[in-house]
């Protein structure tokens, strides 16, 4: 079975279970699953259920597919996403994005938990993508492309919508939230990043590193969707006093930021956009 069959297959078995439409979705990041509980559910999809889903396999990531309203609007949530690093290829790693896209959505909201670069950063401080930059070696559009997806050279000059970035900037400053504008780096993991390594990704342009969105976004800007992306800053590569970076930190500090998050997103929600 290809890809498109596989997608189809997807959409098909969702669309039977939800037969409402959403524009908007969410995927959450590490530690940032709780957003699922400010919505009205409708519907709850375990990932395994889903054709072509695997089942996640790391702390801090649910596996359910969410549908329901938040503000009025209808949204599709996904609580956890799959990482190159699990062992998945890129389409695996991005179908969930094809499937949305199917389904009727234009706007996708991201956020991720990542290591801060930038000397001005601080552990808790949120960053709103404005960039990134690929390190992953690897992209989700490498093989035959779909034409009826998107073009087989799609633009990537601006990855992340202007007014969604703006609008965000605009709720966390009026909520006295720490709130920088930033380029973020992806790389594979699964082992956090050497002193050397967090001096290099500096050097190069990033703000801040982590592991997961940029394929997405890839493939959400292929389809013609608008991209709005959100980090927590959950340590500080190569800044501060050598500590033993684990990931059950990573969670426990996204998680004390989940609020400010949630804020934000809800009111891109409530928007419409």
């Amino acid at each position: 079975m290809d890809l498109s069959e596989s997608v189809n297959k997807a959409v098909s078995f969702i669309s039977n279970l939800v037969p409402a439409k959403a524009t908007t979705a969410v995927i959450l990041g590490s530690g940032l699953g709780g957003f699922g509980d400010q919505i009205e559910v409708i519907e709850k999809i375990m990932y395994t259920s889903i054709p072509g889903f695997p089942e996640p396999t790391v702390a801090g990531h649910g596996g359910n597919l969410l549908f329901g309203k938040i503000n009025g609007e209808y949204v599709w949530v996904m609580q956890g996403r799959f990482h190159f690093y699990e062992g998945h290829d890129m389409q695996t790693v991005t179908f969930p994005v094809r499937v949305l896209a199917q389904l009727g959505v234009k706007t996708l909201l991201l956020s991720n938990a990542s290591g801060g670069v930038n000397p001005q950063y601080k552990v808790g401080d949120l960053m709103v993508l404005d960039d990134h930059i690929n390190l992953m070696s690897a992209n989700p559009l490498t093989g035959s492309n779909n034409d009826a997806w998107g073009p087989r050279f799609p633009d990537m000059s601006r990855p992340y919508d202007p007014e969604l970035i703006d609008e965000a900037l605009m709720v966390a400053g009026k909520n006295n939230f720490v709130c920088h504008k930033g380029v973020y780096a992806a790389v594979t993991g699964p082992c956090y990043e050497t002193r050397a390594e967090y001096k290099y990704i500096r050097t190069i342009g990033a703000d801040a590193v982590g592991m997961s969105t940029v394929p997405e976004v890839i493939v959400a800007r292929h389809m013609g969707l608008r991209c709005f992306a959100i980090s927590v800053i959950t340590d500080l590569g190569g800044m501060e006093q050598e500590v033993e970076l684990t990931h059950d930190e990573v969670v426990k500090v996204a998680g004390e930021a989940e609020s400010k998050v949630t804020h934000i997103i809800r009111h891109l929600i409530s928007k419409g956009f």
